[in-house]
């Protein structure tokens, strides 16, 4: 199912269809985790915000997977055999509102984490089992050409940092806002885009 088929979105309203992914379809099982997709995406932003990170850090870290509710095939499950790419569904939903930062921040979440499982050997050794049938869907760790290449992306700490985000993303017990509370720094990195 496509959400946004139906919909003319403008920087006027994408807030707000965000929003409503998040109220609809973010009580969806997250990939085997203990967590929601919409708790999973507020925790990623929650930790961001505590720590001070940038705005665009923030709303990076809330919108990195919004992919899985705007692909046309769908959101992911353990038994998936192949790789469904929401990565690149959600840059496609927001680049066109979102400065490049964020959407690289969602277009790179997933190769960051081929990235690190090819840079730190300690990396791999964290993901939980879903990140691990996931990454092998998605092509496993990177070939030294594969990071060699990654690491010319001129934003390339702040998607490593949204990764580190979203794989901190996982608490079954830990309590955020809702996407209300980001809706306002949402909307000013939008405003911000625009009208430049």
């Amino acid at each position: 199912m496509n959400d946004h088929s139906n919909t003319e979105l403008t920087s006027r309203n994408v807030v707000a269809f965000l929003e409503n992914i998040f109220e609809r379809r973010g009580g969806e099982e997250y990939l085997g985790e203990p967590v929601t997709m919409a708790e999973h995406m507020l925790q990623g932003a929650t930790i961001a915000e505590h720590r001070g990170d940038d705005e665009l850090i923030v709303v990076a870290a809330l919108l990195h997977d919004i992919g899985h509710f705007v692909s046309e095939f769908g959101t992911f499950s353990m038994s998936d055999t192949k790789d469904k790419y929401h990565e690149e569904a959600g840059a496609q939903v927001l680049e066109k509102y979102f400065p490049p930062l964020v959407t690289d921040c969602v277009r790179y979440h997933v190769a960051a984490k081929r990235y690190l499982c090819a840079t730190n050997s300690d990396y791999f050794n964290q993901l939980s089992e879903a990140s691990v049938h996931s990454l092998h869907l998605q092509g496993g760790p990177m070939s030294a050409e594969e990071v060699v290449e990654f690491e010319q992306n001129p934003n390339l700490k702040d998607i490593v940092a949204v990764r580190y985000l979203d794989d901190a993303g996982k608490s079954a017990d830990m309590l955020t806002p809702s996407f209300s509370h980001f809706a306002p720094m949402v909307q000013r990195v939008v405003d911000r885009h625009c009208e430049a």
